[in-house]
């Protein structure tokens, strides 16, 4: 059986920022995505250009922040400050939506943080040497350790210990 991908006819309509078609393959899924920055930039529409909220996401296109998604990553972060969601993660899904006298395909931000993605870094994963040395020899600060792996409170001071 032939295996085309198929083209969404929005994907056609701005191709530079992630939309509700972006998660649409046939099933419904989730995507988590961490926040690098999110900037007011001139956006290319069928009306013109118009100055939208963007986030710039690490590892995938920009996608234009409406008022709802802004409120949802206010709420769960808690902060209304878009330089305090920066390196945040959030999870967008594709919800229907009653706009414009119709139903639409949205895309949306959960409500709530994503699960933690981080493996934990205990004395027994094949990285703690590694990690260790590093913060012995002052290449790797525990802040750099904490950024990738989940740190129980005991096996830092162990990671930090000469």
């Amino acid at each position: 059986m032939e295996n085309k991908k198929k083209t969404h006819w929005r994907k056609l309509d701005n191709p530079n920022y992630m939309g509700a078609y972006s998660l649409m393959d046939g099933q419904d899924k989730d995507l988590v995505v961490t926040i690098e920055k999110v900037v007011i930039e001139d956006v290319k529409n069928d009306r013109g250009t118009e100055q939208c909220k963007v986030a710039y996401l690490k590892g995938h296109k920009p996608m234009i922040l409406n008022a709802t998604n802004c409120r949802t990553i206010e709420k769960i972060y808690q902060t209304p400050y878009i330089n305090d969601w920066n390196g945040k993660q959030i999870t967008l899904f594709v919800a229907k939506i009653k706009a414009f006298g119709d139903v639409l395909d949205a895309l949306r931000v959960r409500p709530s943080k994503p699960k933690e993605t981080r493996p934990e870094l205990t004395p027994q994963h094949p990285k703690w040497k590694g990690a260790k040395d590093a913060i012995a020899t002052g290449s790797y600060k525990i802040e750099d350790v904490k950024k990738k792996y989940i740190l129980s409170p005991e096996n830092e001071v162990l990671l930090c210990s000469k």
